[in-house]
């Protein structure tokens, strides 16, 4: 069973329940923050329970193991359904974090045409269009990154339990795409938000993360969340729920120009559409590579094994 997000109740962080035995647990030799040098005057007074500062404290230190190994595929496909709900996580997050939302006719209130976003990194605020050229602007971000994750434990998690952390609600948002390209696979030491107001919010959704999955911090990462969580020490982890389908107007999609067939399966044009933007518009897409027979029509710019994302 997929591991689910982590729960907060009663100010206190829950564990999934479905998490497999063979989830890693602490290493022996691993620190905690609790005995670690103060950074500052931040740690003088005990965190309040439940709090991200109070959770912090109780995940293990630990070096970076090497990068070894990591791919995108280590953590199943792409905006896989983890919820079952017939809808791609990307869609998803849309949905839950654009406002004036429109979807398309046709989709069962999945696919998202247009909204606008309130971007948490920058504060601006962003049109979001369905299409090529477009879809880019507003891009979902692993709040604690695919890399960062498995070079501080996700290696020895299962496949099923990476490809649910990389779709939990709890460790997406919706964020401006060059802010979240300019992240990389940073952790907290080396990126934070550029909006300051937003820094408590975004270090306790790490440290949320990071404590559901059972992965660790360095000793860097934990220091620069501890130094951002001082001016917020009662900050409390965040929580996810299951996202509702709908939750805006309905448009049909626009008819697309039919091109010249092409034989399924080439490398040539979708001979229903001409375009990504035009199957994206229909409620097609993303196409995965090794699953999806649509990838061959289309070429991945990016290399990351998706099209008309």
């Amino acid at each position: 069973m997929p591991l689910t997000s982590v729960l907060v109740l009663s100010g206190c962080l829950s564990a999934p329940s479905s998490t497999p035995s063979a989830a890693p647990s602490p290493a022996a030799s691993s620190t905690s923050i609790a005995a670690a040098p103060p950074v500052g005057d931040e740690t003088s007074t005990r965190p309040p329970p439940g709090s991200a500062l109070a959770t912090l404290m109780e995940l293990p230190v630990k070096g970076r193991a090497p990068l070894t190994g990591y791919s995108r595929e280590a953590f199943g496909p792409a905006w896989h359904d983890s919820d079952r709900n017939g809808c791609d996580t990307r869609n998803d997050i849309l949905r839950r974090d654009l406002v004036a939302l429109v979807l398309t006719a046709g989709t069962n209130g999945c696919v998202v045409l247009r909204g606008t976003l309130h971007d948490p990194y920058t504060g601006r605020t962003i049109g979001f269009v369905r299409g090529r050229g477009t879809s880019e602007v507003v891009q979902i971000d692993h709040v604690v990154a695919l890399g960062d994750a498995w070079q501080k434990g996700a290696q020895r998690l299962t496949v099923a339990q990476r490809t649910a952390f990389a779709n939990d609600p709890l460790n997406l948002l919706a964020v401006a795409g060059p802010t979240n390209e300019a992240k990389g696979d940073g952790d907290a030491a080396t990126w934070l938000p550029p909006r300051t107001a937003y820094r408590c919010a975004y270090v306790a959704r790490q440290v949320a993360v990071k404590a559901a999955y059972r992965l660790w911090v360095t000793s860097a990462e934990r220091d620069a969340i501890r130094r951002v969580l001082a001016r917020c020490p009662t900050q409390k982890l965040p929580s996810a729920g299951r996202i509702p389908l709908g939750g805006g107007k309905v448009e049909a999609a626009p008819s697309p120009t039919r091109p010249a067939a092409a034989a399924p399966g080439s490398a040539g044009p979708d001979p229903r559409y001409p375009s990504c933007r035009a199957a994206r518009a229909a409620g097609f897409g993303p196409y995965v590579r090794g699953r999806d027979p649509e990838y061959a029509w289309y070429r991945d710019g990016d290399g990351d094994g998706v099209v008309c994302e």
